[in-house]
């Protein structure tokens, strides 16, 4: 299991790929949730207003951002869940 030290050398597109490829492996719900929920606010903070009102009336949209959210600036926002998550559950499968 990775330190959080390690971790946090990781780009913030590599923790996402790692926090969501184990959640969907191990289908935690509750992570995905806690995505799902953080995500308008992280696209808010990085300049996405309007992708984070949509968000919050389109379910399917959110889902799909959560899962592509590692491709842009807003996992640079997601970082903190992510490094919490991994080092609380650890990378492997």
């Amino acid at each position: 299991m990775a330190t959080r030290e390690e971790l946090d050398k990781l780009s913030s597109r590599e923790l996402h790929d790692l926090a969501v490829r184990r959640a969907l492996h191990h289908a935690d719900v509750e992570f995905l949730w806690e995505l799902l929920r953080s995500l308008p606010a992280a696209e808010a903070v990085e300049g996405h207003d309007e992708e984070a009102g949509r968000d919050i009336t389109k379910v399917t949209s959110l889902i799909d951002d959560a899962i592509g959210s590692g491709k842009t600036d807003v996992a640079d926002a997601l970082r903190p869940l992510y490094l919490d998550y991994l080092v609380k559950h650890g990378t492997g499968s």
